[in-house]
């Protein structure tokens, strides 16, 4: 396994839409195997394949017990509201409050090509949002209703 390096904000694949992934295949796994290294690593919750420069439809979220692989994920379902504080391993350094919904789930297929449903509510919710926004070249500074100010992020 390998340390990816994590393509930072102004890097035009951070803008763009990624592709299904279209069949399982050693590279896939290796890539799942390396984005997990990855996110170890960089203290992270969430990691999706544009950040380490692969336009794939592949995401990590960590849920607390796992480490969950979602390749073509999709949000089918959502509840509620929620207005919490997120950043992303692509904008260093940087914190803002956003909106997501307060319960998330999605479908996707794991590395065997099982097809699965996960849920989460609070972090994992904002997580699932935030990663599968990447898929699409879509940042958190995107939808950030307030950056926080230097004295906010290091009461945090």
């Amino acid at each position: 396994m390998a340390i990816l390096n994590i393509l930072q904000d102004g890097e035009e694949t951070l803008r763009k839409t990624s592709r299904p992934v279209e069949k399982l295949s050693p590279r896939l796994i290796q890539l799942l195997d390396d984005m997990q290294e990855t996110l170890k690593q960089s203290g992270g919750v969430g990691l999706a394949a544009p950040q380490v420069g692969i336009l794939r439809r592949v995401v990590l979220v960590d849920n607390g017990e796992e480490v969950l692989e979602l390749i073509n994920p999709q949000i089918v379902e959502t509840k509620g509201v929620q207005e919490e504080v997120e950043g992303c391993l692509s904008v260093p350094g940087r914190w803002g409050i956003t909106h997501r919904p307060a319960y998330v789930k999605v479908r996707a297929m794991n590395r065997h090509g099982k097809t699965y449903e996960a849920d989460g509510t609070g972090i994992v919710a904002r997580c699932f949002c935030h990663e599968l926004d990447h898929l699409d070249g879509v940042l958190f500074t995107d939808k950030v209703l307030r950056m926080l100010t230097e004295e906010e992020i290091e009461k945090l």
